[in-house]
């Protein structure tokens, strides 16, 4: 993977060069990071809270005075990058403003894993060998973030 470009610019597009596999692999995780959006919140779902955190950790009745204001607003803009990326997955050139949506996904879907897994910084394809179901998913885990790496070192000119 490390030589491969997913991604590359093209005048004022972006190529997408994925396979058919990925493509499927990331609508399905697309579709169960939307399905979990909306069947969830920050305080059923230590994931979800991840994606939200508190805006005011230190005052909680702040915190969810702006949970009460902003977290619909909030939900829905996620909703709506899912909306873009599903709109836009078998897509082979991308928009910036497609793109950056992309990005947004491929983070919440990354941080949603990592959360699942507890994955650390120290964390190596051997904490999750035992497990082949863990396995699978940190190695998901690990292809969002080559993948987001590749789409952020594209838009910022590399």
């Amino acid at each position: 993977m490390a030589f491969r470009r997913p991604v590359k610019r093209a005048g004022d597009r972006y190529e997408i060069r994925l396979s058919a596999g990925e493509r499927a692999a990331l609508r399905g995780l697309f579709d169960e990071l939307r399905d979990l959006l909306v069947a969830e919140n920050p305080a059923s779902d230590a994931a979800v809270a991840r994606l939200f955190p508190p805006a005011y950790p230190e005052d909680p009745l702040r915190n969810l005075d702006y949970e009460r204001s902003a977290g619909n607003e909030l939900l829905a803009q996620r909703l709506s990058t899912l909306e873009t990326v599903s709109d836009t997955i078998d897509a082979t050139d991308l928009a910036e403003e497609q793109l950056l949506a992309w990005l947004g996904a491929i983070n919440d879907a990354r941080l949603v894993l990592g959360t699942r897994l507890d994955v650390t910084e120290e964390s190596t394809e051997k904490d999750f060998a035992n497990d082949e179901s863990a396995r699978s998913n940190y190695e998901l885990y690990l292809f969002l973030s080559w993948l987001e790496g590749r789409i952020v070192d594209v838009l910022g000119g590399g």
